[in-house]
């Protein structure tokens, strides 16, 4: 997870880092977090790599937080945006921009509240298993398995689109990972 922190204060810029990581921990997530004075340096390194989450300062000199919240719209649909100002005179525009606000000063309460909401937001990654098959690892994504049988030694899986694969391991090894999947149903 990529986080910019967008401010042209040093101070709150260490500031909301300091407390980023801290909450983050706390959450047991991990993100590189970045730290830009304005806006026009953020939207150039978002060119580059994308950001999961942007922190803006809507009062910024040079170009505010709200013009380039606008700008990485125009490229950038998925990247949750917090606006972190004294004022809430911006709800309206913050909407437009499908913003969430933060308003300085704020508690670790609130922080963390807009943060367990965030996470919550993004998407999660698939769930992978991997099978020896032949002698060679199969990735399948938990999605694709329809089921899977324990005969004479060997597990037949059935995948939404490849032929039956087959595989030799102890059915319960194969079978822990899926059981916190409510997806799967162990017989």
């Amino acid at each position: 997870m990529r986080i910019a922190i967008v401010d042209d204060l040093e101070t709150e810029r260490a500031q909301l880092k300091t407390r980023l990581a801290r909450q983050l921990r706390l959450c047991g997530a991990e993100a590189q977090l970045l730290e830009f004075e304005s806006g026009e340096s953020f939207l150039a390194a978002e060119k580059e790599q994308r950001f999961t989450a942007a922190f803006l300062d809507i009062y910024m000199h040079g170009m505010s937080g709200m013009d380039a919240a606008k700008e990485l719209r125009k490229t950038d649909a998925d990247c949750l945006l917090v606006f972190t100002t004294t004022s809430t005179d911006h709800a309206l525009e913050g909407f437009q921009v499908r913003a969430l606000h933060l308003v300085k000063p704020f508690s670790e309460e609130e922080l963390s509240a807009l943060l367990a909401e965030m996470l919550a937001r993004l998407p999660r990654p698939e769930p992978v298993l991997t099978v020896k098959v032949s002698g060679s690892d199969v990735r399948l994504c938990y999605r694709d398995i329809i089921s899977a049988e324990h005969f004479a030694h060997r597990i037949n899986i059935r995948p939404s689109a490849l032929k039956t694969l087959i595989t030799r391991q102890s059915f319960k090894v194969f079978t822990e990972p899926l059981k916190k999947d409510p997806r799967f149903f162990v017989c």
